[in-house]
């Protein structure tokens, strides 16, 4: 049995399609990615899958059961961590984590062991009231919450937005260490370089997925060109190469443009092109594609 399957499912809010013949699966065991931006469909998507939505058409399945009919089963079985801070913020750390046991029949004690690691960072802040912690130590907190009942799938929405680098990276190590237990855990992101840190990922946008593969398999599938060009002018440099015919498509990344050519085509004759457009230390590399370059390419499939 699938921890998550999900058939043809649609969601729309008025005229805005939220969500279109969404298809998944999510294996025993697995730390599966859900990518994109915000607005693409990710949350909606979540609260489907926790039984907080009714989705317009399709199926989706959590542990074998069904996300309409049998709702109330399946609150019991997984955790949720929503991206908004959602935990009473008048009440302590301690407090908190007690309350979410008792709400499913179950002490700290019992269940301590799950969230030991995690717990143990904010254990020395247990009286201080959770509107008060930083955006990190809320964090965790969240996610002791999620986990105090043993859920057998945890669903992660956006959980590192709006937290430091540092923060970043422990819960991330936090959640293979969970994976560990067999817990299976669905997080979305929209930051492209957390894909790398999932077994499988699925790129989201405008409600339509675009790839499901793992983060090397995707990769692997772009086939195209790639050039990371520098110059003294970064939005002329975008203007100019929009206007060459054998751009394919350009895209800022940090300093540097990406540029995929509709084929292979010589440092060369890319460098001569922009110094007769009047640009100057111009630098081009050859660039193998991140997970970034592969959602911004597939993009178009759905514009």
């Amino acid at each position: 049995m699938k921890p998550v399957e999900i058939q043809h499912i649609s969601k729309s809010y008025s005229q805005l399609r939220a969500l279109s013949d969404i298809s998944l699966a999510i294996e025993p065991g697995e730390l599966f990615g859900l990518i994109g931006p915000d607005g693409a469909g990710k949350t909606s998507l979540f609260r489907i899958l926790t039984t907080l939505l009714i989705p317009d058409g399709g199926e989706a399945k959590v542990m074998g059961l069904d996300v309409v009919k049998d709702y109330k089963m399946i609150r019991r079985k997984i955790g949720y961590m929503p991206g908004r801070f959602s935990l009473y913020q008048d009440l302590t750390v301690e407090e908190n984590l007690q309350f979410f046991a008792t709400i499913f029949g179950t002490t700290v004690r019992e269940n301590y062991d799950l969230i030991e690691g995690i717990y143990a960072q904010i254990e020395p802040f247990k009286k201080r009231r959770a509107g008060q912690l930083s955006g990190g130590m809320k964090q965790k907190l969240a996610l002791s919450c999620a986990l105090i009942h043993k859920p057998e799938v945890l669903f992660l929405d956006e959980p590192t937005t709006g937290v430091d680098a540092v923060s970043r990276k422990e819960f991330w190590e936090m959640l293979q260490r969970l994976k560990e237990k067999g817990i299976s855990i669905l997080v979305s992101t929209p930051y492209m370089d957390e894909a790398s840190l999932c077994d499988r990922i699925a790129l989201i946008q405008a409600g339509t997925i675009l790839s499901v593969d793992s983060p090397n398999g995707i990769v692997e599938q772009f086939d195209k060109p790639l050039y990371a060009i520098r110059t003294t002018d970064t939005y002329q440099l975008i203007l100019d190469l929009r206007e060459w015919q054998l751009t394919h498509s350009i895209f800022p990344f940090g300093e540097y443009a990406h540029l995929i050519t509709t084929h292979q085509v010589p440092v060369e004759e890319i460098k001569t092109y922009l110094i007769q457009k009047g640009h100057e230390q111009v630098v081009i590399r050859q660039q193998k594609a991140s997970i970034e370059d592969c959602f911004m390419d597939l993009m178009p499939a759905v514009a």
